[in-house]
């Protein structure tokens, strides 16, 4: 199963806008190869069909935003090279959050390129023990990937900086202790736009948001990624999972549309708005059932 939101087969179903059922390997878009692209200015993707994989070039070095699978790093590799870059002059590796679909990549991308590997400090304990202190999957072999040293540890609104790039890391927990969406301004054509890289606002099976002993204050951190990415300034709307931000149906658009469909702050604003609703309802759920 990979480590995305579905709602619980409860009488209070959450809504379903952008949640996926469990998947078995290779399915839901996981390792199927998709298109590598520009999205804007400098900012590429090279994931695979689901899973998202970010690309950040500059004259001094690239960025790159998630490892994905164990599996993953050769289909990253072949899509930096056929955007015409070189894998070797990625310098940073960056992630979304702690779980293996995410960053079960990046001990051999570390070994591959030698990259700088920025963790948020929250998720640095799972990073280096490869998912064994992760409060909801550490004790289950299936989710655990291998350890990676973190060369920098990162806190909320840390900048990382390559060349005339700058990223800010915004501690948006709650899926993860450290879960992080990544903000940057890129410029196209004249104009600058405001890029948010969302982690992850999405409640798994399973979690618990009331009395949980191993994150006691996990319905907190959700409520407080909710305020912090309400708050953010979006033009292009991007996610760990291209299923956030509906990117094949942009992609598709992409040749046609006489206008860039990945500017898109209107889709970002109903897509906060529309987890954090399915946040609020497992949370009354949770609640009315444990005072019952």
């Amino acid at each position: 199963m990979w480590l995305i939101w579905m709602p619980p087969a409860t009488a209070t179903t959450l809504p379903t806008r952008n949640s996926k059922p469990a998947c078995a390997s290779g399915a839901c878009g996981n390792t199927t190869p998709f298109p590598q692209h520009r999205i804007i200015g400098n900012v590429y993707y090279v994931g695979s069909k689901d899973l998202g994989a970010f690309l950040i070039t500059t004259p001094q070095g690239h960025i790159l935003i998630n490892s994905n699978l164990e599996s993953s790093p050769s289909q990253i590799k072949k899509s930096v090279e056929q955007l015409g870059f070189r894998f070797s002059d990625i310098k940073i590796l960056l992630i979304s959050h702690a779980h293996m679909d995410h960053c079960a990549g990046s001990a051999l991308i570390k070994r591959m390129n030698g990259a700088k590997y920025m963790v948020m400090d929250a998720d640095v304990p799972s990073i280096e023990d490869g998912g064994k202190s992760d409060f909801q999957y550490g004790n289950r072999r299936d989710m655990l990937y291998p350890p990676a040293k973190v060369d920098r540890i990162l806190h909320d609104g840390d900048e990382v900086r390559l060349g005339n790039i700058v990223l800010v890391a915004h501690l948006t927990a709650g899926h993860t202790r450290g879960c992080t969406t990544w903000t940057l301004k890129v410029a196209d054509n004249g104009k600058t736009y405001n890029v948010v890289i969302v982690g992850s606002p999405n409640v798994n099976p399973g979690y618990k948001l009331v009395n949980n002993t191993q994150y006691p204050q996990i319905a907190q951190d959700y409520e407080h990624t909710f305020r912090t990415l309400k708050a953010l300034p979006c033009d292009i709307f991007l996610g760990a999972h291209g299923g956030y931000y509906d990117m094949t149906e942009k992609f598709a658009r992409l040749k046609t549309s006489a206008t860039n469909p990945f500017i898109d702050p209107e889709g970002y604003k109903s897509y906060v708005a529309d987890r954090e609703r399915a946040f609020q309802t497992e949370l009354k759920r949770q609640q009315a059932k444990g005072a019952m």
